[in-house]
């Protein structure tokens, strides 16, 4: 198995490139896995793309996304309920570990923190059950907190284990995603205490300044501040043995060609990361 057998590529990587390329340049390539993203998928036809991951070998290490619980009243939370429940399914058909949960920030015109932290508890409680019964982990991915008012109001590895540590283990787990959590003073401590409810780990890096704002302006994989040969040793360390997934959302890639960013991040990955 060559060092490229632990490294997943998520499509959103370079996203405008055909999943059905993608998915055959990545298996090309030796890798072991798949990010995926709903949108896209359903494009494409989910059974087609579950067939196009199963005959390519290749593992579903997340699909993105579930989430965005807060909302400014019942009917709206309800339909999110229902969005999550399809979600669930659509990752159970694609056979992906873990269905990555973007919580969402405060709703529009509210400054009530603690409620929106509310919905999004009560949220993952009603959907845990259903995950479990299709096999499927419910990823809580924990926001830098520049994130807080407008996609997550959990902000910490801290909160999000607190908040997973409800729930069963197999049900509810914890995104370890480098961008969000790198700058916690906490981050080794947390990640030993996650243990088996690392639910997936993903990386990019930090550029300073953030080039096109705090969405769009993450860095390839080693040009930027975070010590990901580090982290991810420390992410091992606690009993992680999942794939590590590059996720990198960044106008500048997505001008590029697809496989000249698979091959530039497979290069960066080998050089900073293993």
């Amino acid at each position: 198995m060559s060092d490229l057998s632990r490294l997943s590529f998520n499509s959103q990587t370079a996203k405008n490139w055909p999943l059905p390329e993608l998915i055959e340049a990545a298996a090309r390539s030796g890798l072991g896995g798949v990010g995926l993203w709903r949108e896209p998928v359903q494009r494409t036809g989910i059974e087609r793309v579950a067939h196009l991951v199963r005959a390519a070998g290749l593992e579903v290490t997340s699909l993105c996304r579930g989430g965005f619980f807060t909302a400014p009243d019942a009917v709206a939370r309800r339909d999110r309920i229902d969005d999550n429940r399809r979600a669930i399914e659509e990752a159970a058909l694609l056979g992906a570990q873990t269905l990555v949960l973007v919580c969402g920030g405060l709703p529009p015109g509210s400054r009530d923190l603690a409620g929106a932290r509310g919905m999004v508890a009560d949220a993952i409680a009603e959907l845990a059950p259903f995950a479990g019964e299709h096999g499927v982990v419910l990823a809580i991915e924990p926001m830098h907190p520049m994130y807080c008012s407008d996609r997550g109001v959990i902000s910490s590895l801290r909160q999000a284990r607190l908040l997973a540590e409800r729930f069963p283990a197999g049900q509810v787990g914890v995104l370890v995603d480098a961008y969000h959590v790198w700058w916690d003073p906490e981050l080794a401590a947390e990640l030993a205490l996650l243990g088996p409810r690392i639910a997936g780990f993903q990386i990019c890096d930090w550029v300073t300044p953030l080039p096109t704002g705090v969405l769009t302006g993450r860095g390839m994989v080693g040009e930027g501040a975070i010590d990901l040969r580090a982290l991810r040793r420390e992410v091992e360390r606690s009993g992680y043995r999942g794939l590590t997934e590059v996720e990198i959302f960044s106008t500048r890639l997505w001008e590029r060609p697809g496989p000249e960013v698979l091959a530039e991040a497979c290069r960066q990955y080998l050089a900073h990361v293993v």
